[in-house]
């Protein structure tokens, strides 16, 4: 069954298509047509449309995690779509937040989206198959406080502001001719937690590529070998990465994992 994969909103623009911080992806998969991620705005909807690509076909939605590059978009895109339910894990609220120095600020998902839009969302609390061959694998119990930490991620609790603990991030797995591909939009719990979720979840089955931001735009240059590693040791075949994962960070990937690795960029199709 062929693949098709393209990148609605990326950082790096090309082809007169505008870019912005986040990531949108179009799949079409068999019959049917699924987005991943909305961007941080309404720009994903322009960028399709001057790729001939019409958001009133898109048959499902799926939220990778709750911050606002990736889930800014949705509002406009039950504005333009009447059909596709979107998928969210049931961990998602307007919570999250950034931290730098000693300032906070808001980076969730629109503060009304899930009550303004009750009937088309839902959430979904383990691996969840959308369609034959399409399957949502979420961290079932988050747990990764420390990753949050590092990274200046926090949660608005009612005790309070504690460190993120990724329990909102989950996984697009596709079954394809080649193996299963994993669509996570940032990676915040890192493409080795992330590998073996989906391994627990689909045992027999080989993994063949992944595809996502990685986070690692201000990560010492040793994180960045690691994940490297991370991915050889896995025996993935096919990484294609951007948005978070930048471009320094990129270069040395590229150093390391040479053909296997590509860098996205806005309207860019990759076939599987």
């Amino acid at each position: 069954m062929k693949t098709k994969i393209t990148v609605g909103i990326d950082n790096i623009p090309s082809d007169g298509l505008k870019q912005e911080w986040g990531l949108s992806f179009f799949i079409e998969y068999d019959d049917k047509r699924i987005l991943l991620d909305t961007g941080g705005s309404d720009l994903f909807l322009r960028n399709y449309g001057k790729l001939g690509i019409d958001i009133n076909d898109v048959d499902y939605g799926v939220l990778s995690h709750a911050h606002c590059d990736h889930a800014n978009g949705i509002p406009a895109f039950f504005e333009h779509n009447s059909k596709a339910k979107f998928y969210v894990s049931e961990n998602t609220a307007p919570d999250c937040y950034g931290q730098i120095l000693f300032v906070r600020f808001y980076c969730g998902i629109p503060k009304t989206m899930l009550d303004d839009y009750s009937d088309r969302i839902v959430k979904v609390s383990d691996i969840y198959k959308i369609t034959d061959g399409v399957y949502i694998v979420p961290h079932k119990k988050g747990g990764y406080p420390e990753i949050g930490k590092k990274g200046h991620m926090l949660r608005k609790t009612k005790s309070g502001f504690v460190p993120d603990d990724l329990c909102h991030e989950q996984s697009l797995v596709l079954e394809t001719d080649r193996g299963l591909v994993i669509l996570n939009s940032c990676s915040h719990s890192g493409p080795g937690i992330i590998i073996d979720e989906v391994r627990k979840a689909f045992p027999n089955k080989n993994i063949y590529g992944y595809l996502g931001g990685l986070h690692l735009w201000n990560s010492p240059e040793s994180d960045i070998r690691k994940y490297a590693h991370v991915f050889r040791k896995e025996g993935i075949k096919y990484i294609g990465t951007g948005h978070c994962t930048k471009n320094r960070a990129f270069r040395i990937l590229k150093e390391e994992l040479g053909d296997m690795i590509e860098q996205f960029r806005t309207g860019m199709v990759v076939e599987i």
